[in-house]
């Protein structure tokens, strides 16, 4: 969006005289120049397929990694991700912001720590991160369990 803004000022001269001036207003893009990554036709619960752990937390590998190191807890990483609720509302898109993002994995979700320990670099693994290993029924978080696709692109 451009502005044009007229001001006046006074020339040596008793001459009044309108000089333009652009005002650039800057609009922020929406965090979404990315694709939007599609709805998993899994979201509403993990398939049989899926490999459960003891917490409850359940995953599947959808691309195999290149890597042979696993992240540890004291590792930090970096990762794209998408994450959904089990209505498939899409809630939050590294993807969709166009950015990866880096963490440590004591920095997230109890979910989040456990799955990404199961990654190497270059895997993509879908997670069903149970309630009680997600926001634990956080107010102003999502609710319930929440499912997310996570590529893993580097271990620090």
């Amino acid at each position: 969006m451009q502005r044009l803004l007229v001001a006046f000022s006074l020339m040596p001269a008793p001459v009044l005289m309108l000089t333009p001036v652009l005002v650039l207003t800057p609009v922020l893009a929406a965090c979404d120049s990315g694709p939007t990554p599609p709805v998993p036709t899994d979201v509403a619960a993990p398939p049989a397929d899926a490999i459960v752990t003891p917490s409850g937390l359940a995953s599947k590998a959808l691309v195999v990694g290149t890597g042979t190191v696993h992240p540890k807890v004291s590792s930090s990483v970096t990762v794209h991700y998408s994450g959904w609720t089990t209505d498939g509302k899409m809630f939050d898109s590294s993807v969709r912001r166009g950015e990866p993002t880096s963490f440590g994995l004591t920095e997230v979700i109890p979910g989040w720590t456990e799955g990404l320990q199961l990654m190497v670099v270059g895997e993509t693994r879908r997670l069903w991160i149970p309630e009680e290993l997600a926001y634990r029924g956080k107010s102003g978080r999502p609710q319930g369990m929440l499912v997310f696709d996570v590529e893993l692109l580097a271990i620090e």
